[in-house]
């Protein structure tokens, strides 16, 4: 189209669903000999034509690209909130260990002092860290519930301490009955001796409190706030092997399984239940290594599988050690361990006060257990502090967090 001192070519860029795009738009070619303004040749516009059609294939590609990217975050951010949400006490987990894990790389990033002065993680890197620290729990998709929810000591399907309590309840009513009748007998006998009256009923009185100092007893151990000791375990063992009869069935106070739940020295899983726990870093591995990263994420199964490896070679799943795991991975276990020191949401523990948490860390930095850079630059820079002051809840902060 030609008008006054305006000449003008106009070409939509249409993508393969034969959307627009966008516009190509040439605007007032020029004669060359006159310098004048003339509409645009047939060839020019042919070729420009065939121009858009690229340019539109080019910006569908990177549009494309970019949907995928959205799509892939919004996916793994789903599956995370997902696996959090299957627990009811674990719901936030993956978020803000994947927030404290980048706001550790983020201030390596920034560091031109120490050990990490010439370290520098790209944008690739940090957005290979953050995929990673997403991902790594998706292998708890294969972990039973009861396990991973397991409250107390006894618990499976539901807390078997009920079954304890009724069993107690039973045995109780059975001493009962047989006083009665024991006592009965006396009466009908003509026995009018009160002594005789008076120790049955010393004896049933006595019988009926040790029992309910056991009951009471197990109860406490059922619950995983305190540490099992010798004398405990010890103690545990004596009542098992005690026995009661009910409906003509000779039957023990405590059965061998309850009696192994029971007997756990700390929290409230059996060795057995704890493997079937950190198997989920193996799934995660397995899940992870079965996707087809990109290059540039090509990482993320390794990042996200260390993340429960120890310097010292005691961590699982294989025991590697300090110089096998890269610092993604040591990173992230810092992080890890921090995050769940301090939950709110664990129904097996108090979420712990700050104080107390450094104290562990510092202890696992001290045995060779985590990265002691990684720990000293989280310490140093009051990392630990700006993350308290975001997720813990006031009675947790007891350090003072102005300095």
């Amino acid at each position: 189209l030609a008008h006054t001192q305006l000449c003008y070519a106009t070409f939509l860029l249409r993508n393969h669903e034969n959307d627009i795009i966008g516009v190509l738009q040439l605007l007032n070619a020029k004669d060359s000999s006159t310098n004048e303004i003339v509409p645009f040749a047939a060839e020019f516009t042919d070729l420009v034509s065939s121009l858009a059609s690229q340019a539109a294939v080019a910006l569908e590609n990177a549009q494309l690209i970019e949907d995928l990217k959205r799509l892939f975050d919004s996916f793994i951010q789903g599956i995370a909130t997902a696996i959090d949400e299957k627990s009811p006490y674990t719901g936030g987990h993956i978020r803000r260990v994947t927030e404290l894990t980048m706001m550790i790389a983020r201030k390596i990033n920034d560091t031109t002092k120490g050990k990490f002065a010439k370290v520098s993680f790209s944008e690739d890197e940090l957005e290979e860290l953050r995929i990673a620290t997403w991902l790594h729990d998706v292998g708890k998709i294969t972990t039973p519930e009861y396990i991973a929810d397991k409250a107390t000591k006894l618990e499976t399907i539901f807390d078997r301490v009920n079954l304890l309590q009724t069993r107690f309840d039973l045995i109780m009513q059975e001493a009962e009955n047989k006083y009665l009748k024991d006592k009965v007998k006396l009466l009908e006998k003509g026995n009018t001796d009160r002594t005789a009256l008076q120790r049955l009923e010393e004896k049933y009185n006595e019988e009926i409190k040790n029992l309910l100092a056991e009951k009471s007893f197990i109860e406490k151990c059922n619950t995983p706030g305190e540490s099992m000791s010798d004398d405990k375990a010890q103690l545990l063992e004596i009542i098992a092997q005690k026995t009661f009869r009910a409906n003509s069935k000779k039957s023990r106070y405590i059965s061998d399984e309850e009696l192994k739940n029971l007997q756990i020295r700390r929290g409230t899983l059996t060795a057995e239940e704890r493997k079937i726990i950190e198997n989920h870093v193996t799934m995660s591995i397995k899940i992870l290594k079965n996707l087809p990263f990109p290059k540039k994420l090509s990482h993320v199964p390794e990042y996200a599988g260390g993340h429960h490896e120890m310097m010292d070679g005691s961590g699982y799943p294989y025991g590697l050690r300090g110089d096998q795991l890269p610092l993604q991975a040591r990173i992230m276990a810092i992080a890890d361990i921090f995050e769940s020191l301090t939950a709110k949401d664990r129904p097996y523990k108090k979420p712990m006060k700050l104080s107390e948490t450094i104290k562990i860390l510092s202890s696992l930095r001290q045995n060779n257990k985590i990265d002691p850079d990684v720990y000293d630059l989280f310490i140093s820079s009051n990392l630990y502090k700006e993350y308290a002051k975001r997720e813990l809840n006031k009675d947790q902060i007891d350090l003072d967090l102005s300095k």
